[in-house]
């Protein structure tokens, strides 16, 4: 059903090129750079700016409303005529959609862009992903840093296959994941996001995730449950001056080549990411969202990078801001940090239009050449050409079978299992025997709490370690006292 639903889809869309002449880019049988070109020579300058915004926290008040995911037709046509280039993680609307709901969303904000603006351009969707899909019924697999301690690369592709297929099933294309930030100061409150200190072992569990995300890239048969990876954050991050987040990083130009620009070219230039996010952190005084060495002559140039860039999160906005903690003041204003960001390779504004909606003035005033925009969109509408969307814009309810849920289940667990590191075994008391009629107490306040760190969705079920305890060795065997309160 699947397959003739695609079929007749794709019929439709070959009737309608053959009844528009005047849009080619609807000829699939066209290569992607082809499409892109005449796609690039029907758009306005306007269309061109929509394309480099996204829209978040405006969404439930511009796209849709809260209470029964309708559309606030009125809102989109005064703030949208032109259509958006992404909408950020739609699965967070109203604290947390199902695949059901998400899917009616992304389909019926996908649908209106498609038929009701000029040029019909499918809307991109990312979501989070860091260690399993962060949305409601997303699995959850162990953290980065505890991945990268199974050293087992197979592994590591197997469990972002998986969580690949998860995001895609709920209507959604990128993810902004994996963190290759290279942790040097243990103070810093991002750790848990690394893959560790060393630059070989991240660039190699690297590409491992960015395989499985990404696939073959072909995003036909079995691609078409893959997404495109975003490799965070370039570059510096990991060692923030004081151990604080976003802090200045000082660093010398050796050493930021050798160590903290070492991952991001292995996995470049071996997986080919569709994507790719600034720092927010300054080195030698540039922030990254402005750094045209680091984007353009390092990125592009010297390594190769053919993908787009986003912003961090309100990362654009920084290069102004006077009162943030984050703020670096490069710019005058936000007229000025769009030049920044222009110049530098920001494709995209993440995650709401603010900076970027200054597009369209600084070409007219002669800051941007409006041949520069064509260079920033083509990547962005080449991945929405590679993903299929100008064919096959909406995604498909299917329910996941048991096996699928069966096999991620299994997955978590295997991973976690060989995620842990046992520091010492005296005496091999260890593993505890079940049936030995042990007397167990488990003491301290992260017995019985959630334990699945940032960037967490909600998870089917969840046991916790005193839980699992009670289950294993009998509820009456296992003694239980919170010991101390680390936090309120």
């Amino acid at each position: 059903m699947r397959a003739l639903l695609v079929t007749l889809f794709s019929i439709t869309v070959l009737a309608a090129f053959a009844q528009n002449p005047n849009r080619p880019w609807l000829d699939a049988s066209q290569p992607t750079a082809t499409r892109v070109d005449a796609l690039l020579d029907a758009m306005t300058l306007e269309e061109k700016a929509a394309q480099m915004i996204a829209v978040w926290q405006e969404k439930k008040t511009k796209l849709y409303n809260e209470a029964d995911l309708s559309l606030r037709l009125d809102s989109i046509a005064a703030h949208f005529p032109h259509g958006v280039g992404q909408v950020t993680r739609p699965s967070d609307a109203r604290g947390g959609l199902t695949r059901a709901e998400a899917i009616e969303l992304t389909n019926r904000i996908q649908r209106h862009f498609v038929e009701n603006t000029r040029l019909g351009i499918p809307v991109f969707y990312h979501e989070e992903a860091r260690h399993g899909f962060a949305a409601k019924g997303g699995t959850s697999y162990p953290q980065p840093i505890a991945l990268a301690g199974t050293f087992d690369t197979a592994l590591v592709r197997q469990v972002f296959t998986q969580i690949a297929g998860e995001v895609r099933s709920y209507g959604a294309h990128q993810v902004l994941t994996p963190v290759l930030d290279v942790c040097r100061d243990p103070r810093w409150g991002r750790v848990e996001e690394t893959y560790g200190e060393d630059p070989f072992l991240i660039g190699e569990i690297g590409k491992a995730a960015v395989g499985g995300f990404q696939g073959t890239r072909d995003y036909d048969g079995e691609d078409d449950m893959r997404v495109i990876a975003t490799l965070k954050h370039l570059t510096g991050h990991g060692v923030p001056e004081g151990g604080n987040n976003i802090g200045p990083a000082f660093l010398s130009r050796r050493y930021l080549s050798e160590v903290f620009m070492a991952p991001f070219k292995t996995v470049i230039q071996a997986e080919k990411p569709g994507s790719l996010m600034a720092s927010y952190n300054e080195i030698d005084g540039v922030p990254s969202h402005a750094n045209t060495w680091m984007m353009q002559d390092w990125l592009r140039g010297e390594v190769g990078f053919e993908g787009f860039v986003v912003s961090d999160y309100y990362g654009l906005r920084e290069l102004n801001e006077s009162e943030a903690q984050a703020s670096h003041r490069v710019a005058r204003n936000q007229y000025e940090a769009t030049v920044l960001g222009l110049n530098a390779g920001i494709n995209i504004e993440l995650p709401d239009p603010e900076v970027y909606l200054n597009i369209p003035r600084v070409v007219r005033d002669g800051r941007v050449a409006e041949s520069r925009l064509d260079e920033l969109l083509r990547p962005m509408l080449a991945a929405k050409f590679e993903m299929g969307l100008f064919e096959n814009p909406y995604a498909t309810a299917v329910a996941p079978t048991a096996t699928q849920t069966n096999a991620a289940k299994q997955l978590a667990r295997e991973a976690a299992a060989k995620s842990m590191v046992l520091l010492q075994n005296r005496g091999d008391r260890l593993p505890l025997k079940p049936d030995a009629g042990l007397k167990i107490a488990a003491i301290g306040p992260n017995m019985d709490r959630e334990l699945l760190g940032g960037y967490s969705g909600q998870p089917p079920y969840y046991v916790s370690v005193l839980e699992g305890l009670r289950t294993t060795f009998k509820r009456e065997n296992v003694t239980y006292a919170k010991g101390v309160s680390i936090t309120t």
